[in-house]
């Protein structure tokens, strides 16, 4: 009996591919429309994984709606012949556009944002003197906390480490730099030994910022970055809840930026 699903996703590529031809070729306003209508499932596949990290009172609608901005300006910008997959390219442009209409809203309150900046100089500072990982009891002291009240802290900081990540990976404003993933996917590094080397310099500094963590913080941020995983399904590997993963994953990111600062520090002096 012939393989008919394979058939079929054949043809859709076909005519996928078409519709990338008409639209580039002659700005076909209904091969657009097509290609949005096509690709619009994965607006919702970033959204939810955007919604993972954000308060509950956020609606994951209102991101999809962000999403689909960023989805309309990654077919418009586009460029098939350099032989990228869309859907990389998309990802990082769907989840700007929802980061940055976030941040237009100002969703996190500056006292917030003071707490988390706060937590990263009490890491930075510990870090320098005791030549290891403070423990959350050490950072407290250092806050004049109790270490309850730090963990509240963290929950509350919790909200702001997605967007910290993103700004922590692409190093400069999105108009200006886009993120890593949009830097990949737009350029070769093959035919730019600059932008090569300086890709390559960020994963071995972030590398050896996630090595130098404890085996509990690197753990949680390999199974949500790289494997995948939501909090929840974290937490259920750790055996704890989903609110505490959030604390050592907003606890191990606020660390990165601490170490990752340390060498403009340095530089200053």
């Amino acid at each position: 009996m012939p393989d008919r699903s394979g058939t079929a996703t054949e043809d859709v590529a076909e005519v996928v591919d078409g519709l990338w031809v008409e639209y580039k070729g002659s700005h076909s306003a209904q091969a657009r429309e097509r290609l949005i209508l096509h690709y619009s499932p994965i607006v919702k596949f970033v959204a939810g994984r955007v919604a993972a990290g954000l308060p509950q009172s956020v609606e994951q609608s209102d991101l999809v709606s962000y999403g689909v901005f960023g989805l309309i300006d990654a077919i418009d910008k586009f460029e098939p012949e350099r032989g990228f997959k869309f859907e990389t390219y998309a990802i990082s442009r769907i989840k700007g556009a929802i980061i940055d209409e976030l941040r237009s809203f100002d969703w996190v309150p500056r006292s917030v944002r003071a707490k988390a900046r706060a937590i990263e100089r009490a890491y930075s500072k510990l870090e320098n003197e005791l030549h290891r990982t403070p423990e959350e009891s050490e950072v407290a002291t250092e806050l004049g906390m109790e270490p309850e009240e730090l963990a509240a802290v963290l929950s509350q900081v919790s909200f702001v480490g997605l967007v910290a990540l993103e700004e922590l990976v692409a190093g400069q404003d999105r108009e200006a730099g886009n993120t890593i993933g949009d830097t990949i996917s737009v350029k070769d590094p093959a035919h730019d030994p600059v932008q090569a080397f300086e890709i390559e310099e960020m994963k071995h500094v972030l590398a050896d910022a996630i090595n130098r963590m404890p085996d509990r913080e690197r753990l949680v941020l390999t199974l949500y970055y790289y494997e995948g995983l939501t909090l929840s399904e974290i937490g259920e590997v750790l055996g704890v809840t989903e609110s505490r993963v959030c604390q050592i994953h907003t606890k191990a990111i606020l660390q990165m930026r601490a170490r990752l600062s340390e060498p403009d520090r340095n530089t200053a002096s």
